[in-house]
Parts: C-alpha cells; structure tokens; sequence
C-alpha cells in the first residue's frame, strides 16, 4: 500500500524522537537525511515539520538545503493535534502473535482499521490501544498498512518508534511479503503478472484505477482452483497501492467475487457480502532480532462457504 495520509488523525500519538546521522550521510541535504532518518512520516510533513521549528540540529534550526556532515544530532518533536485522541475501546482482537515490538492481528472482514470521515471510533485503532496502552506513544499507534473494511487477514503493528519504522523501510524497499487469496469472476490465465499504474479515478475520486498518471504497480498471481465462472487465486504485492488487487483484477477484467466498487467486466453475478479477498500469508524480518518471521492465517468461513458454494455448482 502506498504510503497513506494520516494527517488528520495521527498527531495526537506522536512521539518525541531523536537520531543521529551517521557518517555515510555525509554530504546529504538535511531533508534528504530526514526522509532516511524518520522513515514513517513522509518528506512533505518532515519538511513542514522543519520549517516550522518542530526539527533541530544539534539544538539549532536549519534549512532543509544545508549539508551534514555525519554525527549531528536530529531533534523531532512534533506538533500536538488539538484535537481530542482517539479513544481505547475494548473489542476481540485475533492476535497471532505479539512480542515486546510486534502485534500480528487477524483482522476479520468488516473492521475498519483507523478513524476516519464517517468513522470516528470502533476502529481496530481503537482496540489496539485498549489492549495495549502504551501504543498511544507510537505514531498511528504502530499501524504501517491497512487492509480494506471488507478484506480479512493479516496486520502487523509496531509497538514502539524502532520497530515502526524498520517495518515502514520493509514495506518501501518491498522485502515485506504480503500473499492474499481472492475469488475472482471468469476463467483468468493460469498465472501471470499485473504490471499497470494506480492513481485516483478521474471519473470518480473515491476510486482507484489504472491510469497514466498512476503510480508502478505490479501484482502476481497464480490461478489454484477453477470454478469454470470463477476461480481461486493467489497474489502476490510487489508493491502496494490502495486497493491494488481488486483494481489489477477489474483491469484484466476478471474483478473480484462481491466487489461492488470495481465490478466493471463482470459478466457471472454471485452474491457474496463483501469482496472475496482475504490476506493469507505475512513474512518479514523481526525489527529487533533480524530474524525471517512468517504467519498464516486461514480463510474465514464466508470465503470458506463461497468456495464449498462454487465446487457444488
């Protein structure tokens, strides 16, 4: 997923921070190193950030174009939203696992990740820091990629800074690998490779497509059981743009079972309450300890009953 704009919503979690720039930056502009340094806030907010005085060198201010040098000590502490936090709210967490950096959550279809217009509260967000309080020290309370309402499965969370942002430099540099299942309409190719630009729809700005001015996006995918009018599927994020599937998939023109944004080219209507896509496998590298960590979750029972469904007819 692209990098996201939690603007309106993350400050209230933001932490004081503080790194020094070590002596391979040399040479760099200071908002160039910022951007390496603070992986899990974008240039744009680090710049804003800089000019308004939240970012010091060495105690001082200084403009975004002078040099380092190596060994300075960068100071970043952020502005304070006025407004209120979110709250905790305790509900049921599917925790896979969780450690003294990491939560792996199994996110059920239907659970909103984060606050947002129309959806003030009863957000994972919300019961990630009723479950675990001191989150509210973590920028986003350690959330690094979201899935859809409607999709299921795996969501790492970050519990402190550190662990943040090595996990947002995974996600960037793509060694974070993310495998989903989905239930697509028609008979696609056996296997392949979705390698078409994401952007916002010009037609419709609460949608995603494929579209010149998009950004790289590559998905692969292999086909693992036919229905005849549909079929099972196994993808792949090379890189992660909002809604990349489910788009990739309307492109080929074979969208996604239930999918009622991207439907476009369906010709095989089935009824199913959500779309058929469930985020089956996460492998990364622990931010602590370096070691290859991998988790599966199964598919839920919708998606279950969808398959037994299809085989059936």
């Amino acid at each position: 997923m692209d990098r996201d704009d939690y603007s309106q919503w993350d400050a209230p979690f933001v932490a004081p921070m503080s790194a020094i720039v070590p002596a391979e930056m040399g040479g760099m502009r200071l908002d160039q190193a910022l951007a390496r340094l603070f992986h899990q806030y974008s240039r744009n907010r680090l710049q804003e950030w800089l000019r308004a005085g939240h970012i010091t060198v060495d105690g001082r201010s200084a403009p975004a174009r002078m040099q380092v040098t190596g060994g300075e000590k960068i100071s970043v502490t952020p502005p304070r939203a006025p407004a209120a936090a979110p709250r905790a709210q305790r509900m049921p967490l599917k925790i896979v696992h969780e450690d003294a950096s990491l939560i792996v959550i199994d996110k059920p279809a239907g659970l909103v990740v984060h606050p947002g217009a129309g959806q003030p509260d009863g957000t994972l967000l919300n019961g990630l820091l009723a479950h675990s309080p001191a989150l509210a020290g973590v920028p986003r309370a350690g959330i690094v990629h979201r899935l859809d309402k409607d999709t299921s499965g795996l969501l790492v969370v970050a519990k402190t800074v550190v662990a943040q942002a090595s996990l947002v430099k995974q996600l960037a540099d793509h060694s974070m690998r993310r495998v989903y299942l989905a239930v697509v309409q028609g008979d696609p190719p056996a296997s392949g490779v979705i390698d078409a630009p994401v952007g916002r729809d010009p037609r419709a700005r609460v949608r995603m497509a494929v579209t010149h001015g998009g950004k790289a996006s590559r998905t692969s995918y292999r086909v693992l059981e036919r229905f005849g009018h549909a079929a099972l599927v196994e993808c792949r994020l090379e890189t992660g743009r909002t809604h990349q599937i489910r788009v990739h998939f309307q492109h080929i023109r074979h969208p996604l079972v239930g999918d009622t944004v991207y439907r476009r080219g369906t010709r095989h209507g089935m009824e199913f309450p959500r779309q058929a896509l469930h985020a089956a496998e996460l492998s990364l590298k622990h931010p602590q300890t370096g070691k290859q960590m991998t988790w599966q979750a199964p598919l839920p029972a919708d998606m279950k009953r969808l398959l037994e469904r299809l085989e059936d007819d």
